[in-house]
């Protein structure tokens, strides 16, 4: 330890003095020459030289006594620096301890938290090698990583939304043109349409929601089969087209497929199931009761349904990316969404709203325009209750259903896969699996930067 004058140990209190039987510390080398008493003069006619009474004998000499931060508080000095090489000075806003430098003279750490002197500077970012950083993600990086993907890779993702889109826009055209009647329609808003008039017209309004929702589904999964196969690719800064998606994507196709159908039979059921009371109520005579049970059947089967949907929502990329059966997919997604039900209730609800916001936005002005050029006009397509289904109508609508979907496909099914990977690297660390696939080392949950997303 360096006994000079104007230096101590952390903690000590030189003010104090030496104790008894210990040997005082060395003369500095400038100062002059034995201290005389505080109430002696050294020589005749000279005034009393050295501190008085209450100041200790062993002062510092001038400009080596600071005090860090601006004061000693308590009666304790604070070191000064030593002198020699390596000490550097101590870094603005008294960060970083008695160096410039990491440590004592000794170099910084990487990222500038591994040393004494260099400051805290946070935590090196995460590894990023495709559209979102290996690490729990919060809910902006998962909304901008769907957009991403599709900005990115938007040849491949915008080919597979297009094709999906325009071969089912134009199959519901077709059947909506060929197939269903404008009588049958428009006897819906007859009040002077009998009975058999309006039954027709429910049956064909029926068989329409049908079949227009069926070809939906199917586009839907194929759409999601394909995208899931883009956005797990794009997570890792790797490409790929539309021919390696659907190679990749079509084992799992036919299961996926049998998933969706399985879940709506689900919903189907419980809506059944909570609704058939009530009914039975109502056709027994007690109309007022049967409604009112209805009501409350409809709405708790609505909640059971809502939570089960939500439950089993990362069951499909379960199913594509891990190569599982239905049953087991299932039960991924039970697993995986346990404990934070309602952060994917909300993260999928705000992507759902977003993507039919941006979509709506696109859709009616093609409904207006197709209206505008059909024979009727705008008012009479409004007076009609827009039942209206000439083939102008039908054909500019389409291709705004189709523009529509081109938006939505790829931001619902991608927020879903990176839900699926947020949870994944939440509960199994498979941010580490995607960093060596990527061929990034020393980056995951465990290394520095990995902070939890919201």
């Amino acid at each position: 330890m360096n006994d000079t004058p104007g230096w101590a140990s952390p903690g000590s209190a030189p003010s104090d003095g030496p104790k008894p039987d210990a040997p005082g510390p060395a003369e500095p080398t400038d100062r002059p020459g034995p201290a005389h008493s505080a109430d002696q003069p050294s020589q005749p006619g000279e005034a009393p030289q050295g501190p008085g009474p209450q100041w200790s004998k062993e002062q510092p000499p001038p400009a080596q006594w600071s005090a860090p931060g601006g004061s000693a508080g308590g009666g304790q000095a604070p070191p000064p620096p030593p002198p020699g090489p390596g000490w550097g000075t101590q870094p603005p806003g008294g960060h970083g301890g008695y160096g410039s430098l990491g440590g004592y003279g000794g170099p910084a750490g990487p990222g500038g938290y591994g040393g004494w002197g260099s400051g805290w500077s946070g935590p090196p970012p995460a590894a990023k090698p495709g559209v979102i950083p290996l690490r729990p993600l919060g809910v902006g990086e998962i909304l901008d990583g769907a957009v991403s993907t599709m900005r990115t890779y938007w040849r491949t993702v915008l080919g597979i939304s297009l094709t999906v889109a325009v071969l089912t826009e134009v199959i519901v055209v077709l059947f909506q043109g060929l197939v269903l009647d404008n009588s049958s329609s428009e006897a819906l808003n007859d009040p002077s349409a009998g009975l058999d008039e309006l039954s027709r017209a429910m049956g064909d309004a029926m068989l329409n929601s049908t079949v227009v929702f069926v070809i939906s589904l199917v586009g839907t999964v194929i759409a999601t089969a394909l995208l899931t196969t883009v956005t797990s690719r794009a997570v890792l800064g790797k490409s790929v087209t539309i021919g390696e998606a659907w190679r990749d994507a079509r084992p799992q196709v036919a299961k996926l497929f049998g998933l969706i159908c399985l879940l709506l039979l689900i919903t189907a059921g419980i809506v059944t199931v909570g609704t058939l009371p009530g009914l039975l109520l109502s056709l027994s005579g007690s109309t007022g009761p049967g409604v009112a049970l209805t009501v409350l059947g409809i709405i708790g089967a609505g909640i059971v349904a809502l939570w089960l949907m939500i439950r089993f929502s990362l069951a499909s990329p379960a199913l594509m990316l891990e190569k599982q059966g239905i049953k087991k997919a299932m039960s991924r997604s039970a697993k995986l969404v346990n404990g934070t039900w309602w952060r994917i209730f909300g993260i999928q609800l705000l992507a759902t709203i977003i993507a039919n916001v941006v979509a709506s936005i696109i859709v009616i002005p093609f409904t207006f325009l197709a209206a505008a050029l059909g024979g009727d006009g705008i008012s009479g397509w409004l007076n009609s209750g827009g039942s209206s289904l000439g083939w102008t109508f039908l054909i500019v609508s389409g291709i705004g259903s189709v523009i529509g979907s081109m938006i939505t496909f790829p931001i619902t099914a991608g927020v879903t896969v990176l839900l699926y990977i947020d949870q994944r690297i939440r509960r199994e660390a498979l941010d580490l699996e995607l960093a060596r696939a990527a061929g990034v080392q020393g980056h995951g949950s465990t290394a520095p930067g990995a902070t939890p997303g919201s």
